[in-house]
């Protein structure tokens, strides 16, 4: 069985790591609600069930919304709540943070997160204690680490694995990317989802599926709402944070054909290689 699983990082559009200074937004000018609900909407049209890692601060700016993506057939997992990179917090800061996002999504859903993502793949090698905290809260999986060079590790692994620590394992599931004599590309999610030849997308998908693993796609909800606001960041940080004004939708309803979706959790639960 060939396994597609959707995933989306619930932050908005001005949730955007490595800037200093950022102005404080009002509840209304926030449009993750809204951008949320369209993909929810596309996801039922197209019989997705996915895994959405929700921001702390989302869940408590916007509570009702970890209950109706819950109640809509997905899961709710972390994506911390600050939105700032994990190797800039202390092992203490960074418990305090998922601990405080776990009780929000745990009060508003009736389950504790057992899946993690850290803001922009910044959970790896520089920080070996992530992991052995994650294990001790009780988490199942992280995904995190994408084998990409400089956000990444680009010698990491493209398949899932276990990470063993002191406290317990856990497995890790890198997010698709295409290998290619240049590289790894980030074919599952960001400017590369959206710019880069179907052709490329589909030789990503088709290895992992050939190897027996999960092709693990990333959205945000500020990708099905080309006309919102952008921050005014450097060439490069606005490239990769917001890309060219396009949606994701059409891309989503192609790649929708390309196995079996599921959430990450039964993803875990479900495939071979985890027993």
């Amino acid at each position: 069985m060939f396994i597609t699983c959707f995933t989306v990082d619930v932050e908005d559009w001005f949730h955007v790591c490595g800037v200093d200074g950022l102005p404080t937004f009002r509840s209304d000018q926030w449009r993750v609600f809204d951008n949320t609900m369209r993909l929810l909407d596309l996801f039922d049209e197209l019989d997705i069930r996915g895994t959405f890692f929700m921001l702390g601060a989302v869940a408590a700016a916007k509570p009702e919304l970890a209950s109706i993506i819950a109640s809509r057939g997905h899961e709710v997992a972390s994506h911390g709540y600050s939105h700032r990179l994990v190797y800039e917090l202390t092992p203490e800061q960074f418990r305090e943070e998922i601990i405080r996002t776990a009780g929000l999504i745990a009060a508003q859903t009736g389950k504790a997160p057992v899946g993690f993502r850290a803001p922009q793949w910044s959970l790896g090698e520089r920080t070996p204690w992530a992991f052995e905290i994650l294990a001790c809260e009780g988490y199942l999986y992280d995904s995190s680490c994408t084998p990409l060079p400089f956000i990444g590790n680009s010698r990491g692994s493209l398949a899932p694995y276990r990470i063993s620590t002191s406290a317990g394992s856990l497995w890790e599931i890198p997010p698709l990317v295409t290998s290619t004599r240049f590289g790894n590309l980030p074919s599952g999610g960001g400017w590369g989802l959206r710019l880069l030849p179907m052709k490329t997308i589909h030789k990503g998908v088709n290895n992992a599926h050939s190897g027996g693993n999960p092709a693990v796609f990333y959205l945000h909800p500020r990708e099905v709402d080309p006309d919102g606001p952008r921050l005014r960041l450097p060439l490069l940080k606005r490239f990769a944070a917001y890309g060219t004004r396009s949606d994701v939708t059409p891309i989503v309803r192609h790649l929708a054909r390309t196995g079996k979706s599921m959430p990450l959790r039964e993803m875990v639960d479900s495939w071979p290689s985890a027993s």
